[in-house]
């Protein structure tokens, strides 16, 4: 009698393993798609980043050349004025 009451109760318990060991295995799945996710979206952000600090780069030369094409930023030298 006793033997079969252990008996049950190892299989509730093996019972409850499984769907423990179930549910951790879900979990780790999830966990690898979210960091593959966030791994996806790291690069992108590189990326982006990469090309908007090009692009500012082609910007400020832009800016530049504007500059010193107009007489109107050009540096002024007010002792040189004065003589």
């Amino acid at each position: 009698m006793m033997s079969a009451v252990l008996h049950r109760v190892d299989a509730a318990n093996q019972v409850g393993l499984e769907e423990k060991s179930w549910c951790i295995v879900n979990h780790v799945l999830e966990f690898q798609h979210t960091l593959g996710d966030l791994s996806a979206r790291v690069d992108a952000v590189k990326e982006e980043n990469l090309r908007l600090k090009l692009e500012n780069q082609v910007l400020g030369q832009y800016i530049e050349n504007l500059m010193s094409a107009a007489s109107v930023f050009e540096t002024t030298d007010t002792k040189s004025k004065r003589k």
